[in-house]
């Protein structure tokens, strides 16, 4: 796991918007299996260890539902510490028959895919060893392909599911985006990422530390896509750890000179990519 975080620029912390802040918070302990930290009448703050935030919910006053072929989240995807995790959590999943959208095995990892009741998508998944991932002329070899569940299930035995174990991270993020070009130069030149994976003119995968991805980027909801609106379910905004205050200082001129606004609100720096996807840049 080291490898994944420091001194990697990495996604540590997702916050979305729903439309009911109860109906959410019993999907996100009951199913997904993470903890309140923090709750207030209209947002809460959830954990795996009891310290970390690795999903902030907020109901704004006017929601309204999501709507389609907008930019925003695609999904966010928790990493689990183990394989035997991720079984326990599928065999959790089949118990108590949340209907699920898909599994696939990546060769990089495997995953399940479902969404919260607002339709945010989440991916839970666990990484095959770093040592096992082959790489092509800097690009990490991906693909879809049918996970096996017995042998996930089989491996899950023995002891019962009891939460999200407290080693679950924000393993990366997948976002909707209305163009390629300006947002790759947006996440390489200005935040520093390497692209490592491109799926025809489509997507792009992107990463720091060699990860075979801390950020999906894809056009699937359309190029030119429009972002969605500010009371709209869906993502508020993103967390973004650099790895020390002079990284950040140095991203933030970047992407100053780069003619992109970066602003201050409470202590936090706050930016967006060129489809409008918010993002907070934290040390």
């Amino acid at each position: 796991m080291g490898f994944h975080r420091e001194p990697n620029t990495f996604v540590s912390q997702v916050n979305l918007k729903v439309a009911n802040l109860e109906r959410s918070l019993t999907f996100y302990q009951e199913v997904i299996g993470l903890q309140v930290l923090h709750q207030t009448n209209s947002t809460a703050d959830l954990t795996a260890d009891g310290k970390t935030v690795l999903v902030s919910i907020q109901q704004p006053d006017d929601v309204v539902s999501k709507q389609g072929r907008t930019t925003g989240l695609y999904h966010f995807a928790l990493l689990l510490p183990t394989r035997t995790d991720l079984g326990r959590l599928l065999k959790h999943f089949l118990q108590v028959r949340y209907p699920l959208q898909g599994a696939s095995d990546h060769l990089v990892s495997e995953a399940i895919y479902l969404a919260d009741p607002d339709g945010n998508g989440i991916e839970v998944y666990a990484d095959r060893p770093a040592s096992a991932w082959s790489w092509n002329n800097g690009e990490v070899e991906m693909a879809t392909v049918a996970l096996d569940a017995e042998s996930l299930l089989a491996e899950g035995e023995g002891e019962a599911w009891n939460g999200m174990p407290a080693g679950t991270i924000m393993g990366h993020i997948h976002l909707h985006v209305s163009e390629l070009q300006k947002t790759e130069e947006f996440y390489t030149k200005g935040l520093g990422f390497e692209v490592v994976t491109r799926y025809g003119g489509q997507a792009l995968f992107i990463s720091t530390g060699k990860y075979h991805h801390h950020i999906g980027l894809n056009t699937w909801n359309g190029v030119g896509a429009p972002p969605a609106a500010e009371n709209s379910v869906g993502m508020e905004s993103y967390t973004m750890v650099l790895p020390s205050e002079e990284k950040r200082e140095q991203i933030i001129s970047q992407l100053k000179e780069m003619g992109v606004a970066v602003t201050e609100e409470k202590g936090a720096f706050i930016t967006a990519d060129p489809s409008g996807n918010r993002i907070r840049l934290e040390v």
